[in-house]
C-alpha cells in the first residue's frame, strides 16, 4: 500500500507552508525593488518601465502576492477568528494604503500611488467576501476578469476618477498601478486553489521540504515587511551614495 502524504505542519490557524511561499515572495519583491532603487539613483542602467524581464517579473511577483491573498481569505474564513477579525484586517491594509499615497507623494508628487497593490488587495477582499464559500463561481468569475481586464479597454477609464478600474487605454503616470481588473481575477483564482487545497488536505504543497523559520516569519508578517522595506532600503542605499 502506498503511504499518504503527510499535510504541511500548521501553527495554530496558519499553514506554515503558505506562509513560507508568501515569504518567498516578499523575498523576490526585495530584490526587485532593491533593483528599482539602484536604477532610481542611478547607481545602475535598468529600465524598468520598458525591459522585458523587469516587466514580467513584477507581473509574476504580484500574482504571487494576489492568490495568495485568495488562498488566504478562504483559510481565514474557515476559522471563527480569521472571520471576526476580517474588517480589522481590511482597515490595516486600508490605513497602509493611505500612508503608502501618502509618502509616495512626497517623494514622487507627480507620480505618486494613488491605486497599487495595497489599495487594491483592500477593496478586492470587501468585494470577494461572498464568493469565499464558493469556489467554481470564484473561479469563473475570476477568469472572466482576468479577460476581461486584458482584452477590453475604452478611453474613459483614462482618467483617475476611473482608472482604478483598469481597462485604460494607457498606463497611467504612477509608480505603481495595481487596477481592480484584471488583478481582482488572480485572487478570485486564489480562492478556487485554496479550495482545492482545503479539499485535499493540502497534498499539492506537500512536497515542500521544511519551510525555513525566516521565510514563515517573513510570510506572517508581510504587511510589516511591505511597509518597512523600501525606506529601510532607499535610506541605506542613499546614505551609501552621499559617501
Amino acid at each position: 500500500m502506498s503511504r499518504r502524504r503527510a499535510a504541511p505542519p500548521r501553527e495554530q490557524d496558519r499553514v506554515v507552508a503558505i506562509d513560507g511561499m508568501r515569504g518567498l515572495a516578499l523575498v523576490a519583491m526585495i530584490a526587485y525593488h532593491f533593483a528599482f532603487d539602484l536604477a532610481y539613483l542611478r547607481i545602475t542602467g535598468s529600465d524598468f518601465y520598458h525591459d522585458p524581464f523587469w516587466l514580467h517579473s513584477r507581473t509574476a511577483i504580484l500574482s504571487s502576492f494576489l492568490l495568495l491573498a485568495g488562498v488566504s481569505l478562504v483559510l481565514a474564513e474557515r476559522s471563527p477568528r480569521g472571520r471576526a477579525g476580517f474588517w480589522r484586517h481590511v482597515a490595516r491594509i486600508a490605513a497602509c494604503a493611505l500612508l503608502v499615497s501618502t509618502a509616495s507623494y512626497l517623494i514622487f508628487p507627480k507620480s505618486y500611488i494613488w491605486f497599487g497593490v495595497l489599495h487594491a488587495i483592500a477593496l478586492s477582499l470587501v468585494l470577494i467576501r461572498p464568493l469565499a464559500a464558493h469556489p467554481g463561481a470564484a473561479l469563473v468569475t475570476g477568469v472572466a476578469a482576468i479577460a476581461a481586464g486584458n482584452l477590453w479597454t475604452s478611453p474613459w477609464f483614462d482618467q483617475r476618477a476611473t482608472g482604478w478600474l483598469g481597462f485604460a487605454t494607457v498606463k497611467p503616470i504612477t509608480e505603481d498601478y495595481v487596477p481592480l481588473f484584471p488583478w481582482i481575477g488572480v485572487m478570485l483564482i486564489g480562492v478556487a486553489a485554496g479550495h482545492a487545497l482545503v479539499r485535499t488536505d493540502f497534498h499539492a504543497i506537500a512536497w515542500l521540504p521544511r519551510v525555513p523559520s525566516p521565510l514563515a516569519w517573513l510570510g506572517r508578517h508581510s504587511l510589516a515587511v511591505y511597509m518597512l522595506h523600501q525606506p529601510l532600503l532607499l535610506g541605506v542605499l542613499y546614505l551609501s551614495v552621499r559617501r
